[in-house]
């Protein structure tokens, strides 16, 4: 078994709060492409954000996450089960689940190793959705100072696995039988407050500050707000989603 590379645990708490949540539209289509639904199994489930959006969906929904500290922060609702396990070795039984997802997470696997667990646990004919989202524009003239804090400012403490975010899963390998999806993307109005809330989620963000003894954030705040105009103005800001979806041969 992969040694867990664990970037969250320490901040449970504020990813549960901070991350946003994903489409409704993405859930619905993912349900519509399986035969059944009866169980989902949302892997690296984190706080759930995932889990939740498939549990309208599906009779029982299996979110497994390999830190306990993730699953203790989890959204509540009476059709997930939450479970702590490691992406390669879930603890499923064989040929008993309609949909396997992966949120924001595939690029931290050893992926041949969960592949093989997907395959075991999916049903003939199961599906597997993975997918993610990089770095959103922001409006006008804060775009510019916001790509030199992603990619300057913090670029150097991204984990190496952040480059494929960056490349949108394009050369992941992906040993199923690959379906188009149509295109999906998370969009949130949020202040000025919120928006920096959520860059503090962020493991290049934590990493900077083990490093460097300060916070990042605040100059990139005081770079924003004259831009910005009222800090609590909500500005509407979008991720596009990239996803890689397929059907087990």
């Amino acid at each position: 078994m992969s040694e867990f590379k664990d970037h969250f645990s320490s901040a449970s708490d504020r990813y549960a709060a901070y991350r946003p949540d994903y489409p409704a539209a993405l859930f619905a289509w993912l349900a519509s492409q399986c035969a059944e639904r009866d169980t989902a199994w949302d892997c690296a489930t984190g706080s759930g954000q995932a889990a939740l959006g498939l549990a309208p969906h599906f009779r029982r929904v299996v979110a497994t996450d390999a830190s306990a500290e993730q699953i203790r922060h989890a959204g509540h609702h009476p059709a997930i089960d939450y479970r702590v396990a490691p992406a390669e070795a879930s603890g499923l039984a064989d040929r008993c689940i309609d949909l396997v997802t992966v949120a924001q997470a595939a690029h931290w696997f050893d992926l041949p190793a969960f592949y093989a667990e997907a395959a075991r646990v999916l049903k003939p004919d199961g599906m597997i959705a993975l997918w993610g989202y990089g770095r959103m524009a922001l409006p006008g003239e804060m775009d510019a100072p916001f790509t030199r804090f992603y990619a300057g400012t913090v670029g150097p403490y991204w984990p190496a696995e952040r480059a494929l975010i960056d490349d949108a899963y394009r050369s992941l390998d992906f040993p199923f039988m690959e379906i188009e999806a149509p295109a999906f993307a998370i969009e949130v109005a949020w202040t000025l407050p919120r928006l920096l809330d959520y860059l503090s989620t962020w493991s290049a963000v934590k990493r900077y500050r083990a490093a460097r003894g300060h916070d990042p954030l605040p100059p990139l705040r005081a770079e924003l707000a004259p831009r910005w105009g009222a800090p609590e103005t909500a500005r509407a800001l979008q991720w596009p989603l990239f996803l890689r979806v397929g059907r087990v041969a």
